[in-house]
Order: C-alpha cells, then sequence, then structure tokens
C-alpha cells in the first residue's frame, strides 16, 4: 500500500470532505481516503496495482474540484 497527498482546490466544507471521500473509497484499490479542508489537502491510501494517482484525480476532478499533482 501507497499513501499518497493530493492537493485539491475548492473543498470549504462538511458536504465536500464527504464527496471526495466518498467517490476515492469507491474506486477498487482506494483502501482510505482523508481530507484536511484547512489545508485542501486529501490523504489516499491505495494499491499501486489496482489504482493510479491519475484516476484518483480524474473521479476527483469530476466531482467539480481541482486538483494539483
Amino acid at each position: 500500500m501507497t499513501t499518497k497527498t493530493l492537493d485539491v482546490k475548492g473543498m470549504s466544507c462538511g458536504h465536500c470532505k464527504m464527496t471526495v471521500e466518498g467517490a476515492l473509497k469507491k474506486l477498487d484499490g482506494v483502501s482510505a481516503a482523508q481530507v484536511n479542508l484547512e489545508a485542501g489537502k486529501v490523504d489516499v491510501t491505495f494499491d499501486e496495482s489496482k489504482v493510479t494517482v491519475d484516476k484518483m484525480k480524474e473521479v476527483i476532478e469530476d466531482q467539480g474540484y481541482d486538483v494539483e499533482v
């Protein structure tokens, strides 16, 4: 398992947190996702053999947020 921190812009509330964490946790290979609203960061623990950072970025952006890798 690998842990990566993604910079996510546009998150401002509890709904944003739940939306981003929920979208990431639906991906096969993601075991944990923790949003830090104040820092604008998401810590994701995942299996690199099952999911890519690009795929995680894509699902976050599909929710309406910007990701800086």
